[in-house]
């Protein structure tokens, strides 16, 4: 079979080497920045039996529009390169936020070997090595399946835009929506469509499509009331409680991991010792003043509002010094950070020191002219802002909302 292959530079070089591998001829062309193997202009003459596409391309696109051979995404392509090839367990978790966090948790719940695969790092359990760091695109889920059945154990996979449906369990942890593919697409749209080849999903609260029979809806199966999170399945009943539950940051994932343990026929117990992630309201004492480290692939207005009302809770004092932007190449961000989202954040945050990252709105926008009076200072990079940030407070707190890789 004939097969092209498009975008080599999210998760298409992988796809075309497990075609190759089956014995396909493969082509795989660069949509985006116009190099590779073989160009659009060479695709274009050629005949293929199968394409396969990443969801986030613009359906538009002269590959696409001409076609005539089925087009498949990059996630049904996975899935059916994997075939039945995958760990007794395997829980696959999507969402526009809260992915990495729901899947750190999970794993904490897990028992025996497994692999953690998420937007910050691939790591193997229960010792928590680091293995590698590679983006969250289908593609990549193929070597965490191959890790997984090395090890013999469990594989919790976070991925962008969807699921392959390979695995045991889906999860999509947020009903958060926004529009992508040149604007044509849902993104919570796309999710509910590729979650229709899961064996089981769970759905976050707000979701009320029903894209299969075997779907768990949050707010059907747990409940949580301050520190405590009550979770019913079934016959099933387990509490928990863990001080993170009055955060909204990561109440929804512990209900989310919690649930799913459940669904796998775990006790979500071991939830109640689990302690909040690196870029993930992390809070530390650095000289003196507090630290509230929300920087993540997630952040986004009502995050960058909840870390700052936590960082006034602690520290007692409504001074804030307000790093918040999105960091330039940082390729693995899929979803942005809007400029008017930021300036919302801001107006609802007032901060009485606010730093800048990444990319400044142009001169002559709204955006521009609400913010140029209000910045103490512009920086490229997290770590640029956070130092400013250090040198600019002398008393509250230092909330980091960049959104970047972490």
């Amino acid at each position: 079979m004939k097969t092209l292959v498009l975008d080599a530079i999210h998760g298409g070089r992988p796809i075309a080497a497990a075609f190759v591998s089956r014995g396909d001829q493969v082509d795989l062309v660069d949509v985006y920045r116009g190099t590779g193997p073989v160009s659009v202009e060479e695709a274009r003459t050629r005949t293929y039996d199968l394409i396969v596409a990443p969801v986030h391309l613009d359906p538009d696109h002269p590959l696409l529009k001409s076609a005539t051979a089925p087009v498949i995404s990059h996630h049904e392509a996975v899935r059916q390169l994997l075939g039945k090839n995958v760990p007794e367990i395997m829980v696959e978790i999507t969402g526009a936020r809260g992915k990495t966090t729901t899947a750190h948790a999970l794993a904490s719940v897990l028992p025996g070997p497994g692999i953690l695969h998420t937007s910050s790092g691939t790591f193997r359990y229960p010792e928590k090595e680091f293995i590698s760091r590679s983006s969250i695109t289908p593609g990549s889920v193929m070597e965490a399946v191959r890790l997984a059945r090395e090890t013999r154990g469990w594989l919790i996979a976070e991925e962008s835009l969807g699921l392959t449906g390979a695995g045991t369990l889906g999860v999509i942890t947020s009903s958060g929506d926004y529009r992508f593919a040149a604007g044509k697409k849902s993104a919570l749209l796309a999710k509910l469509a590729s979650a229709r080849s899961c064996q089981n999903l769970l759905l976050a609260e707000g979701i009320t499509d029903n894209p299969k029979d075997t779907v768990v809806h949050l707010e059907n199966a747990a409940s949580c009331t301050g520190t405590e999170c009550t979770i019913s399945l079934g016959t099933a009943n387990s509490r928990f409680t863990n001080p993170l539950i009055a955060l909204p940051a990561y109440r929804d994932s512990l209900a989310l991991a919690g649930t799913a343990a459940m669904m796998l026929g775990f006790d979500p117990f071991p939830l109640s010792t689990f302690t909040a992630l690196t870029g993930r309201m992390e809070v530390r004492q650095e000289g003196g003043i507090l630290v509230v480290d929300n920087a993540n692939s997630g952040t986004n207005l009502s995050t960058t509002i909840d870390a700052a009302q936590y960082a006034r809770n602690v520290s007692g004092s409504d001074a804030i010094t307000l790093v918040i932007g999105q960091q330039e190449g940082d390729g693995a961000v899929c979803e942005g950070f809007a400029f008017d989202q930021m300036l919302a954040a801001i107006e609802a945050i007032r901060p009485a020191v606010l730093v800048w990252v990444g990319r400044f709105p142009e001169p002559g926008t709204p955006e521009h002219t609400a913010l140029t009076s209000n910045i103490s200072s512009r920086v490229a990079t997290l770590e640029e802002g956070y130092t400013q940030a250090q040198q600019k407070t002398v008393q509250g707190s230092i909330v980091l909302a960049v959104k970047t890789w972490r």
